[in-house]
């Protein structure tokens, strides 16, 4: 994404006697592409304006000073990361008209400022506005000059004389399009009687409330909202807060909502459509709905009954009652994020939202689950107490990650939803091996730098530290704590150490200390251990993927088991190694000196952030305690994915965790199983590339180990399955696909055949659908495509978000360049809506990466223009197929003059990752043994 051109001023702009001003974001945004693809002038409304002076100036007296301000000038304020303090909005009186013909929307607003030092400017946030300059007022007083300085996206008004203290109005009226970005006030597309019908939708978090009205769009700044939109008469119109009253004149409905809390501008949301609802009730009296487009509301019955319950879930938990009269969930045909917790109206993608029993998938049904789980979460943990800055973001997402599962483990048991968060914590651990990654609690200086810490540092590693603080605490000492916590802040703002303070005084511990060397520096340790007689030796070093070892040191809380899991050790690691006495388990787990039973396992059920490498004693103990199927699920997913790691960091050999793969052999759990898989995929792409005339081998050997769960599954739905069986089945097939399974792939392609004529066929149910897909993509060619005609028709056909998804996620699998660009083809067009472009490239393969680069750079310009700021995310998908140095070099050379803050981290993430599979291609190149793995293992019987 280009930036504006900056203006002589470097960005600034002195505004004299318009009668409006036009405000481009820091890169601009409309519906001609994304930030800073389409040009912005400065300049009043008309040539008309008598008297219309704009003049541009910078620090060396281009063309013209500024005229002289009485306590400084307004280039102070630039450049800053926060907005100075000496004025704080108390409360906004909003009013919009969003005309969704046109695309546009008016407003106005009256803000109570409370100036609380001596000043002569109000400075806040504005982007892709046209200000009314007359319009401005502050306690009757016009300002002098409006400075707007458009990297820093803030406007700055100088009055002639000091601004009186205490608090005062300041009105402005404005006007912006509703925009097709996904951010800001924007347009969501959909279908209505066999017309295209424009919805308008907010996406605020985290810096966009300016890019729908001037305010001061930081989450300190805390006010109370009053807002009135008026909309076409016909039409729903949702805000935070409940409808206080309406009137309808002629065709326009003016509607008035109750004043909210104090809350942050991110939160506020606006949605206007044709919609229907479905509605619940919590214990409490909290009215819920769940809102959808016309004809499907039905399928928010799951999600509203899990709202109901999580909201009397949390008001337990957390001692403290849902802040709002009503809560309302509605799902989006166009949204870039999941779902987002705005206060009171949540919003969300359909496919996070909507369930049907007939057509959706049981990984739908949980993921819907979590999701709901998770924003209702945000509105004690994010809204009613809300970070202080950016920084502390993880306050928000790692505790509703973390919440989330806690309450769908309450609600679905069955789910082993527990076990399952070591996904994310399996996601964090590995972005968070990345020099390129960073610490939990980021510095963020600049607005552009804050979307790129939405990731698996701030969710899923948060989460993780938190499940590992909880259980160093113990639940109950840890939910009292939090408790206390809600209760002090609401209705304010908190810092990491604000909550570290709570806990450390209603536990006793010394929580501070520790967790701060877990959320201020980035990354995590490996823990060496070595058996020495009665004692363990233990050394920490920081885990890096590129194989270095980094600084840090951590104080590790620590857990042993062995044998029965009835005798666990517990302690603190507080420095770089440690001698530790085991002979009061041991004594417990066998006798090792005459060569028992004993073995001796790391990270109980992995409730800690770090990894564990054995020495060679410990690590065959453990690996005859798989085999004899002593080890706890969670423990077996830990083992496993340690090894991988280990492996692609050249700290253990290709070979060692092959070995070890074998002895899963036998494995039936769907947690477990999912790892495997996702090792085995690992396993099979980055063998393309550093043993090609093993890849044959290596990938019998992984079908050897998926197979037999696969078959005793087999492709049919059963009556009497669990929930993980109905989640493992899809996960094999595809896995087993991809491998190149000939019986598997035969199979799919028949049902696929079937589906083609009957859509509502039980052969080919949603949860085995993405197998056959692939199956049925693998012979296609430019000269042999029905499958891929049948393919797109059901794209086409369907209004199911879950599917569209899904048959995107397969159109690329083909090894036919001429079929890989058509189906890329498609993302610039409007046949593929701009949130789910990245399903189509998560489905590129390692044979036609080539293809998508030659693509990507060859579009580069279009692809940026039609896809803003999501375009960090999407390039990874095809940069990080690669493993060369050459190919990282030739990346960096491109992105060189096409890199931007708003995914420059992404960019250096996805380079490394490319870098560290190079290097491990040369670890396994330089394996003697591994050749002989498979015949060693009898891995290469007959299919």
């Amino acid at each position: 994404m280009q930036r504006l051109p900056a203006t002589p001023a470097a960005g600034a702009v002195l505004l004299l006697l318009l009668v409006s001003v036009v405000l481009p974001g820091a890169g601009g945004a409309g519906d001609a592409g994304p930030r800073g693809a389409r040009k912005m002038a400065f300049g009043f409304g008309g040539e008309a304006a008598a008297g219309g002076v704009a003049r541009y100036f910078n620090n060396k007296g281009a063309e013209a000073a500024p005229p002289a301000v009485p306590g400084g000038s307004p280039d102070q304020f630039r450049g800053k990361p926060l907005l100075p303090r000496f004025a704080a909005p108390r409360r906004y009186d909003l009013r919009l008209r969003p005309d969704l013909v046109a695309c546009t929307f008016t407003g106005a607003a009256s803000v109570a400022v409370a100036v609380s030092a001596p000043t002569r400017f109000l400075v806040f946030n504005a982007a892709d506005l046209t200000i009314d300059r007359a319009s401005i007022r502050f306690r009757d007083l016009a300002p002098k000059d409006v400075v707007f300085f458009a990297d820093d996206e803030i406007v700055v008004l100088g009055f002639s004389k000091e601004l009186p203290l205490g608090e005062g109005v300041l009105s402005i009226k404005f006007n912006g399009t509703l925009n097709d970005q996904l951010r800001g006030f924007y347009r969501s597309k959909y279908q209505y009687r066999g017309k295209l019908k424009n919805m308008a939708v907010t996406q605020f978090e985290s810096v966009d409330a300016r890019r729908c009205f001037p305010c001061w769009d930081e989450p300190a700044f805390k006010a109370k909202f009053k807002l009135t939109l008026e909309v076409s008469s016909g039409m729903v119109a949702l805000s935070n807060m409940p409808i206080a009253n309406q009137t309808v004149a002629g065709p326009i409905k003016t509607v008035h909502y109750e004043e909210s809390p104090l809350m942050s501008t991110y939160l506020v949301a606006i949605v206007v459509g044709l919609l229907e609802y479905v509605e619940g009730v919590t214990p409490e009296g909290t009215k819920v709905r769940v809102y959808t487009q016309v004809g499907k509301s039905k399928q928010g019955k799951f999600a509203l009954d899990v709202g109901v319950k999580s909201l009397h879930l949390y008001k337990d938990y957390f001692g403290t009652p849902y802040p709002l009269p009503k809560l309302d969930m509605v799902a989006i045909p166009d949204f870039a994020a999941g779902a987002m917790e705005n206060y009171g109206l949540v919003t969300f993608r359909e496919v996070a939202l909507l369930f049907d029993a007939e057509s959706s998938s049981e990984t739908s049904k949980q993921n819907i689950a979590i999701t709901v789980a998770h924003e209702l979460a945000h509105q004690w943990f994010g809204n009613l107490v809300t970070m202080e800055w950016w920084t502390h973001l993880w306050l928000n997402e790692g505790f509703a990650t973390w919440m989330s599962h806690l309450a769908v483990d309450s609600f679905f048991p069955q789910w082993n939803i527990w076990t399952q968060f070591l996904d994310d914590t399996t996601a964090g651990l590995k972005l968070d091996s990345l020099e390129e990654s960073h610490p939990i609690e980021v510095n963020i200086h600049h607005a552009s730098e804050v979307d790129e810490i939405f990731d698996a540092i701030s969710y899923d590693k948060g989460a993780s530290v938190i499940r590992m603080l909880q259980n160093y605490l113990g639940a109950e000492r840890f939910q009292k704590a939090l408790a206390a916590y809600i209760r002090k802040f609401a209705y304010s703002n908190a810092k990491t150490e604000d909550l570290w303070a709570v806990l450390e005084e209603k536990s006793g511990e010394p929580v501070k200390n520790m967790m701060s060397t877990w959320t201020k520096q980035q990354g995590y340790p490996v823990i060496n251990a070595r058996l020495r007689g009665n004692y363990l030796e233990l050394e920490q070093a920081q885990f890096l993927l590129d194989g270095s070892a980094g600084p840090g040191t951590w104080i590790v809380p620590i857990s042993a088991g062995c044998d029965s899991y009835n005798m666990q050790k517990r302690f603190l690691l507080r420095a770089k190694s440690d001698r530790v006495d085991i002979r009061d388990i041991a004594s417990q787990c066998g006798n090792q000196e005459k060569g028992g039973n004993f073995w001796i396992k790391l990270n109980v059920n992995q409730t800690g952030f770090y990894r564990v490498q054995y020495d060679d004693k410990l690590s065959a103990a453990l690996q005859n305690a798989l085999q004899a199927k002593k080890l706890s699920v969670m423990d077996k997913i830990g083992i496993v994915e340690d090894s991988y790691a280990l492996s692609m960091a050249c700290k253990q050999t290709l070979t060692s965790l092959l070995r070890l793969l074998y002895a899963y052999r036998e494995e039936t759990d769907y947690s477990v199983l999912s790892h495997i898989n996702t090792v085995s995929l690992g396993v099979a792409k980055i063998s393309v590339d550093a043993t090609p005339g093993l890849v044959s081998d290596i990938k019998q050997l992984l079908i050897k180990l998926l197979l037999p769960p696969a078959v005793k599954l087999g492709w049919d739905l059963k009556n009497s399955e669990s929930h993980l069986d109905a989640l493992l089945r899809p996960v094999l097939l595809v896995a087993l696909v991809k491998l190149g399974h000939d019986k598997t792939i035969n199979e799919g392609v028949r049902r696929f055949g079937i589906f083609v004529h009957d859509r509502n066929t039980s052969l080919l149910p949603p949860d085995t659908r993405k197998a056959a897909y692939l199956a049925a993509m693998q012979n296609v060619t430019t000269s042999y495509r029905s499958a891929y005609n049948d393919l797109l028709k059901v794209y086409k056909e369907t209004d199911e978000a879950e599917e569209r998804a899904r048959v995107l996620n397969t159109l690329c699998y083909s090894k036919d360049k001429n079929i890989v660009l058509e189906s890329l083809n498609l993302l610039l067009t409007n046949e593929v809506r701009n949130q789910d472009a990245y399903y189509l490239l998560q489905g590129i393969g390692v044979e036609t990466r080539e293809t998508a680069w030659l693509w990507l750079k060859g579009n580069w310009d279009r692809f940026t223009r039609k896809f803003g700021e999501q375009e960090g995310r999407f390039i990874k998908y095809v940069i990080t197929l690669f493993a060369s140095n050459e190919k990282a070099a030739e990346f960096s050379r491109f992105f060189a003059t096409r890199k931007k803050p708003d995914f420059e981290r992404a960019l250096k993430q996805s380079l490394e990752t490319v870098r560290i599979s190079a290097r491990w291609i040369q670890g396994i190149r330089s394996e003697p043994r591994l050749a002989q793995t498979g015949l060693s293992m009898k891995f290469r019987s007959q299919m």
